[in-house]
């Protein structure tokens, strides 16, 4: 017989528990510091762009570009809250909305969370779904002259907004205002999104343009050492951990919102384990963690055309090495393989130039290695490679019962395909 023990007071153990934080919120990337180390210019830069709305002048739209974790959202909405609290003490009507572009993704959706910002009576809001479009921006319109002043509109992830036509709207929204002012300031990842813009889009929105710069290692750092002294008891965390945050992190482009993560992460796995003090190997142990969750996040979510390809890949790898065969796998292989697949599943395959593109995003996500190389006469061709453990990423596709079946295909006797 097995004998059961219950801990009446499992909570209250772990909150008498010596943690290692005093403030865990700022060590998450969203917490807003006083000062931003290392942005001083673009923060001065962005001021100096939003200081027309002081004057109740336009200030001109801008799209600011960076990679990931280079500071473009942290410092527009610092520069935000500046705006704010200038325009209280100086009287003038200013108001700041910000937009994060991958949740709000359409025209309608957009229109509608800006208009919602100057509605306080909840039985006046914009529904979600139902109103025509054209209805909405009416309802926009009227609300931001009602308020009066300037608006300045954040677009988060702007690269993510589906077609030209929300961007188009609010690029020409000042010509319909007699009382209020608009600006637009777009935020991407992207360097070549405006590539792919409706020219007049282009032209009324690019009126300015900033670029972040990734941050290199010794400035990560700083900004870790300035959230230990905020987030962490005094003496808590090993010299050499910060360092290790900041290296690991500065191989990823710079990116400071891994770095605090990486240190969130290193502490939290340092405070369950009943540590007193953050060490290197809670740094490995927390890297290990953040890239598995990263890739079982990024798998589960891809669409189901990515997926087959995705397996395709993982056959031909195990196959190659099953049979002892040498060299990368190509986009030919996966190719034929991702078409039997397909024909498995009865869904329409795509074409290989298709597949290719598809291939190309899986390898931006990081879930493998596509190298482009030439074939001389033949033209180029991908040597696709496999970047995190095979069996992990199996493992995942294979929570979908259609996977889990599609996994058991063998490739039979293949020539090399380009």
């Amino acid at each position: 017989m097995i004998k059961r023990t219950v801990n009446s007071d499992i909570f209250g153990n772990l909150l008498r528990a010596k943690g290692l934080f005093i403030n865990r919120e700022a060590m998450r990337p969203t917490y807003m510091p006083e000062v931003l180390p290392h942005r001083e210019d673009e923060i001065n830069d962005l001021a100096s762009i939003f200081v027309p709305a002081l004057r109740d002048e336009t200030p001109s739209n801008v799209f600011i570009y960076g990679k990931t974790g280079t500071g473009k959202t942290a410092v527009t909405k610092f520069i935000g809250r500046e705006l704010l609290k200038k325009g209280e003490e100086t009287g003038k009507k200013v108001n700041f909305i910000y937009i994060n572009c991958e949740v709000v993704d359409t025209q309608y959706r957009l229109l509608q969370n800006i208009a919602n910002h100057f509605i306080d009576d909840w039985s006046d809001r914009i529904p979600f779904t139902g109103w025509p479009t054209d209805e909405v921006f009416a309802k926009l319109k009227q609300m931001i002259e009602k308020i009066g002043g300037v608006t300045v509109i954040i677009l988060d992830e702007v690269d993510k907004l589906k077609g030209d036509e929300a961007l188009y709207n609010l690029s020409r929204i000042n010509s319909d205002l007699k009382n209020s002012k608009v600006s637009i300031v777009g935020l991407s990842n992207d360097l070549k999104f405006t590539e792919f813009l409706d020219p007049r889009v282009k032209s009324s929105l690019g009126e300015e343009n900033m670029i972040f710069s990734p941050y290199d290692a010794g400035e990560l750092q700083d900004i870790l050492h300035q959230r230990v002294d905020i987030a962490l008891k005094e003496d808590c965390i090993d010299e050499d951990v910060v360092p290790l945050c900041s290296a690991l992190a500065a191989q990823e482009h710079g990116d400071a919102r891994r770095a605090l993560d990486l240190l969130r992460m290193s502490a939290e796995i340092a405070e369950r384990s009943n540590s007193p003090r953050i060490a290197k190997k809670h740094v490995r142990l927390a890297q290990n963690k953040i890239e598995i969750d990263r890739i079982i996040e990024v798998v589960r979510t891809l669409p189901t055309q990515s997926k087959l390809i995705l397996l395709a890949i993982l056959l031909q790898d195990k196959h190659n090495r099953n049979t002892n065969s040498t060299g990368a796998i190509t986009t030919g292989e996966v190719y034929e393989v991702y078409k039997n697949l397909s024909k498995k599943t009865r869904s329409d395959s795509l074409t290989q130039r298709r597949v290719a593109d598809l291939i190309s995003e899986l390898d931006m996500l990081g879930i493998i290695t596509a190298r482009v190389i030439s074939k001389g006469r033949y033209g180029r061709t991908r040597d696709i490679k496999i970047s995190s453990s095979s069996e992990e990423i199996l493992n995942i596709l294979r929570e979908d019962e259609v996977f889990e079946e599609l996994s058991n295909y063998k490739i039979r006797g293949q020539t090399r395909l380009i």
